[in-house]
């Protein structure tokens, strides 16, 4: 078995990780002079003469006998410095602001694409609902050839090379020739580039009855006010009851994580502070003007909820405001502060540790201690108690603890390897091609004739893997060669050989379960974009079902009163 949750598989379908948002990247800016560079970093350490790195760079420059690139080497010097400040301090070159910057802020100029330079070929993933390229008639499996005539496939062209050629400033064109399914010729589409907003609020409806669901991706610089609007729509919809999704959100601006816990949390009450090196303290509380402090809640976390989604999840669980659902989140209790350097580049810089009401801090890795192969330590031991406001019990040093945990349930090496191979993805395009429309996200279905097609569509490509056991029975032929009994058990080493050959090629059929659940939601995200993403995944989500349960007060219990009253008995 893969050792893959299943999602860490959906939520990089769901989120295209790895995919640029097809224009993300800026414009390269010149590096400055390496001693420039230092001068800058030291004048803010507050240094006032020559240490020994820049005396060793001046003396490089000016002394060593061939002609060197000081600025090359001052790229790879700061960056290998900072490493070994603790996991999140990092150097930011000229050339990475921009992209980190769009991120975060709302919104970028674009053709509104997501992509993949796969195998050196540009495949459209998705399009964004109502943008440029959607208007423009392209679709998700669409190759781009040429941009503006230039060839971009074939040509071993970076991806970053590409995104330059597809974005420019809102209300320019630019002209695609696309490689089509089923059609010979190149197909031409001007596209007019346009303003492509970042939403981070993925999802907002009402699940069932009374209770509506959020899934907020990110805390970007807009993360406030979508929720508050997707609140305002809910509560019109006549929600009472609210699920909030912050699975696979791995932070952002802690501003916007404080607003929103002001939001739900009464007057007065401590959502986090930070302490700096020296002890000093900055302390943030609510302001009694939240608007949605009457509703039940329950978030819902994962292994990949860091930073901001830890702030609001402990604020939430340290207040005993409502009840955790799913994994232990990440635990990253640090706080950066971005320090401007020369030529547009930044040094982001660890300044301070964040603590939640019960004065905990969430900080899972031990960044002063490495193991002998220089890898940062984990706590392995649970650290001191801490007690929320009504006197559960909680834990430092292992990020968010949920009130009710879910084991993650582990996808076959197959499965993982459909993804992998794009296999569930082509045919998701070939499916799209075929079939005009589909039932509403929440109706349609992998029915028998469909996955029977899919089946025939993987066994007619070039799909190979090595399964788990298939590795395991490799190893042992190798040790049973290596100690001389190969020869006296070849004969049931081939029998094993045999038994596992066809158990393997019945695991299309044993796994068609999980595979239909991914298959489903690949093509439904065809038809309806993102959000018809999300909603197809709802019957078979483990987390969000048992959320709905405690809010539901299933079995003739009040279980969501219950757990804000109960001691967490559950953390590892």
């Amino acid at each position: 078995m893969y050792k893959n949750s299943k999602h860490t598989i959906i939520f990089p379908l769901v989120l295209a990780v790895g995919i640029v948002l097809g224009i993300l990247l800026g414009q390269f800016v010149g590096r400055n002079k390496a001693e420039t560079q230092l001068r800058t970093l030291i004048s803010r350490t507050g240094l006032t003469s020559p240490n020994k790195l820049m005396q060793t760079c001046m003396l490089v420059e000016n002394k060593f006998v061939d002609s060197i690139s000081m600025d090359s080497l001052t790229e790879l010097v700061i960056p290998l410095m900072m490493k070994e400040l603790d996991p999140h301090s990092e150097y930011i070159p000229a050339r990475d602001m921009q992209a980190m910057n769009e991120s975060l802020e709302g919104e970028f100029d674009g053709i509104g694409v997501t992509f993949n330079a796969l195998t050196d070929t540009v495949i459209v993933l998705s399009v964004i609902p109502n943008g440029p390229s959607a208007k423009a008639g392209i679709v998700a499996g669409d190759r781009i050839i040429e941009v503006n005539d230039t060839l971009v496939a074939g040509v071993k062209m970076s991806q970053d090379a590409i995104v330059k050629r597809l974005r420019g400033r809102r209300g320019t064109e630019v002209k695609l020739s696309l490689k089509r399914h089923g059609i010979d010729e190149l197909v031409d589409i001007n596209v007019v580039r346009d303003a492509i907003p970042i939403k981070s609020v993925e999802s907002a409806f009402i699940v069932r009855d009374d209770i509506g669901f959020i899934r907020l991706s990110q805390f970007a610089r807009t993360s406030y006010e979508e929720i508050l609007r997707a609140m305002f729509s809910l509560r019109q919809q006549g929600m009472k009851r609210l699920i909030f999704d912050l699975r696979g959100n791995s932070g952002g601006f802690m501003d916007q994580a404080i607003l929103i816990a002001n939001e739900f949390l009464s007057a007065g009450q401590l959502i986090v502070y930070t302490e700096d090196r020296n002890g000093k303290q900055v302390k943030q509380f609510t302001d009694g003007k939240g608007g949605s402090t009457d509703i039940a809640l329950v978030v819902l976390i994962d292994e990949d909820s860091a930073s901001s989604s830890e702030i609001l999840a402990g604020a939430v669980q340290d207040n005993d405001r409502g009840t955790i659902v799913g994994r232990r989140s990440f635990g990253k209790g640090l706080v950066q502060n971005i320090l401007p350097m020369a030529y547009n580049t930044q040094m982001k810089v660890t300044v301070s540790k964040y603590y939640i009401p019960s004065k905990r801090c969430i900080q899972e890795i031990d960044y002063s201690k490495k193991a002998k192969n220089d890898t940062l330590a984990k706590n392995d031991t649970l650290g001191p108690q801490f007690k929320t406001a009504n006197g559960r019990i909680v834990y430092e040093g292992h990020g968010i603890q949920p009130d009710v945990k879910i084991e993650p349930e582990l996808l076959s090496t197959i499965t993982a390897h459909l993804y992998a191979q794009n296999m569930i993805f082509k045919y998701a395009n070939k499916f799209y091609r075929e079939h005009k429309s589909i039932a509403a996200p929440e109706e349609f279905v992998i029915t028998d004739e469909i996955y029977d097609d899919f089946v025939k569509f993987v066994e007619s490509q070039d799909f190979k893997y090595t399964s788990e056991s298939e590795k395991d029975f490799e190893e042992l032929v190798k040790t049973a060669k290596s100690e001389g009994y190969y020869d006296n058990v070849k004969e049931h080493l081939d029998i094993l050989e045999n038994e596992l050959k066809n158990h393997k090629d019945n695991d299309l059929i044993n796994n068609r379960k999980e595979i239909a659940e991914i298959l489903k939601m690949e093509i439904v995200g065809r038809y309806y974009f993102q959000k018809g993403k999300i909603i197809s995944t709802l019957k078979d989500d483990v987390e969000l079902k048992r959320a709905v349960e405690i809010l539901l007060n299933s079995n003739g219990k009040n279980e969501y009163e219950t757990l804000l009253q109960l001691t967490i008995s559950n953390a590892q």
